[in-house]
């Protein structure tokens, strides 16, 4: 499956791959996990101005937020005519409303009269409504008379409209473009959907937490999308979490998306040739397993509870998928009798341009955003959002509102997270360090791994497309 540009196995650890991995899987694996690609797209630096200049932030507002699909909202949250939530990037504010049952846009959240936000969150209403001097405007963006009519000859509410945006939906997710004249989600998206197979549409929003963060979004986001830094950052994850062996799939010709896949239940090759399958099985009952914990998939193990055993030939990850089943059986209505055990214990982390991260998995799943803060290049917004299956095939609760956490809250503080919350704290410890080691450095460009940040090369190869557009 790989294309004549690629290295692929140039630059890889020695030991198994993911695909190998995938070989001993005690269940068919889906084609969607078995395809691999890396295409090599270069070893240059990457120049760091992107990540500290306020006129690098200013023009990335107007050639990319201003012009790329971006999440919005979730469908679940504006279920009925007249709800709305308010979605901002930049300077930018939009009205993203429920119009009709089956009709969903997007407007401008800006009176036309004298600029004042005519909406400062979301809710539900009738029409839009201006505070300060009450011009009004219909759920489809239409004006109603200005008050004191015979005071405008000069306004014509046909000609009166709110701006509007384009409006995608997909998986129940609801995605916004301000460019009229942007290309389709469906083109947008590429390949995309052919390698993201679980139906987040059957899930519910459980969880979502956001933070402003003192770093650049794309530094955020960058410390994400790649497994290199466990060795330094998360070494506790070593004997459990295969990270120098992660697949990073990346394509030249699918500019939009990309992926990587950790193995989980199988040692890092840093610590393998030291760690025998019951210290993989123990390390990781101990440490609850972050991305299980987080999906409400968690394997814990009560206090004075035995391991379980091992088989002879067997393996620790054989034997955690089996006990992740064996819980499911026992607490979920749905049958995850044949589901691999990749989908069950691994971590699957999606990209698509510029930042909606969706993770895989055949429960549930988590999402990332990042975002900028206003137009500061040294402050981003973070946003953890968990999608729960139901426990009740069918049953939708309501999607959980965000919860703005304070700059003095750590993630650990916050129990629903799980032991995610933790692991999160030791990425964000990092980011404010690098922000600033930006600014000092001498060098004008970040150096990348050929392989294991090719995730970060292609999306800054994007990015640099968008803007020199």
């Amino acid at each position: 499956m790989m294309d004549e540009t690629s290295e692929l196995g140039t630059a890889r650890c020695p030991g198994p791959s993911v695909q190998d991995y995938l070989d001993q899987d005690s269940r068919p694996v889906p084609p969607a996990l078995r395809f691999e690609r890396n295409d090599h797209l270069g070893s240059e630096d990457v120049d760091t101005a992107r990540f500290t200049s306020r006129e690098w932030a200013e023009r990335e507002m107007r050639q990319v937020w201003r012009r790329v699909w971006q999440f919005a909202c979730l469908e679940s949250e504006i279920p009925e005519v007249g709800d709305h939530e308010v979605y901002e990037i930049g300077d930018d504010s939009l009205i993203v409303v429920r119009t009709a049952p089956e009709e969903i846009r997007a407007f401008v959240n800006v009176c036309l009269h004298r600029g004042r936000k005519l909406r400062t969150g979301g809710g539900n209403v009738g029409e839009f409504r201006c505070s300060f001097h009450g011009f009004t405007w219909n759920l489809d963006g239409t004006m109603r008379t200005p008050p004191c009519a015979w005071d405008f000859p000069h306004v014509s509410p046909e000609k009166f409209a709110l701006p509007e945006a384009r409006v995608a939906t997909w998986r129940g997710f609801v995605f916004i473009n301000m460019d009229p004249y942007a290309e389709s989600f469906d083109s947008y998206r590429g390949t995309f959907d052919d390698y993201y197979i679980w139906p987040l549409e059957n899930r519910y929003k459980s969880l979502h937490i956001g933070k402003v963060l003192p770093c650049n979004w794309k530094v955020a986001q960058d410390a994400f999308i790649e497994s290199f830094h466990v060795i330094a950052t998360h070494p506790q994850m070593l004997p459990w979490l295969a990270d120098a062996n992660s697949q990073y799939d990346v394509m030249a010709d699918q500019p939009n998306w990309s992926r990587m896949i950790n193995i989980q239940g199988a040692p890092s090759p840093h610590v393998a040739d030291s760690v025998t399958e019951e210290d993989v099985l123990e390390t990781f009952y101990d440490s609850r397993a972050f991305y299980s914990a987080a999906q409400g998939r968690d394997l814990v193990r009560q206090e004075g509870d035995e391991l379980p055993a091992i088989p002879p030939g067997g393996t620790a990850r054989q034997v955690l998928a089996e006990r992740m089943r064996a819980q499911l059986a026992a607490t979920s209505r749905q049958d995850f009798s044949n589901t691999p055990d990749t989908e069950l214990l691994d971590a699957i982390n999606y990209l698509l341009f510029p930042n909606f991260n969706p993770w895989g998995g055949a429960k549930s799943n988590i999402i990332y955003r990042f975002r900028p803060n206003g137009l500061d290049p040294d402050s981003c917004t973070a946003e953890i959002i968990f999608m729960s299956s139901p426990k009740e095939p069918g049953e939708m609760p309501p999607p959980a509102k965000i919860r703005w956490v304070p700059e003095d809250m750590l993630f650990a503080d916050i129990p629903e997270l799980g032991v995610l919350g933790p692991v999160f704290d030791q990425d964000c410890e990092n980011l404010p360090y690098v922000q600033q080691g930006l600014k000092a450095m001498r060098k004008p460009g970040i150096t990348l791994a050929n392989y294991q940040e090719s995730r970060i090369r292609h999306f800054n190869r994007t990015l640099d497309r968008w803007m020199d557009k």
